[in-house]
């Protein structure tokens, strides 16, 4: 019942199933960099050569929770799936590419599904906006899409 409300109001469901995902994952990684910097924040970056990662560990924890924290809530979706595309282009190059040029395809494919995922959902998201169960829909009417009548 309240799948077809939602789709009657020009919305789907799938957008906040993917907000979900995308954002629990951006938020969760963004925390564990301060938490536990050692193993998932300064410590990692210094590990794979990320430059100055004193600084750029708590960076990229900021964003990934600031904007994971977005997309849960639905607000500034687009913008929020931006930065985090970003960031994920970039583990993926740092971590997933040097897999690729040392051990091929397979051990990558195993390594980088959860980062191509990711940054599946975060185009999505970029595309189709946060759906109707979000703050964006209720504070910008002008993004919905037009019922059919």
């Amino acid at each position: 019942m309240a799948f077809k409300k939602l789709q009657a109001a020009g919305g789907s469901p799938a957008n906040f199933m993917i907000r979900l995902a995308v954002g629990s994952v951006f938020l969760l990684e963004g925390v564990k960099k301060f938490l536990f910097a050692e193993q998932w924040g300064s410590g990692r970056f210094a590990r794979i050569g990320i430059p100055v990662p004193v600084l750029t560990a708590p960076f990229v924890g900021t964003v990934e929770t600031v904007c994971g924290l977005l997309l849960l809530l639905g607000l500034f979706t687009r913008l929020a799936s931006f930065p985090l595309m970003i960031d994920i282009s970039v583990a993926i190059a740092t971590t997933k590419i040097p897999i690729f040029l040392k051990s091929g395809f397979w051990p990558t494919e195993a390594e980088a599904r959860t980062d191509f995922s990711m940054l599946m959902g975060l185009i999505f998201l970029l595309i189709a906006g946060a759906g109707p169960l979000s703050v964006d829909w209720l504070i910008a009417p002008r993004l919905r899409p037009e019922r059919k009548r």
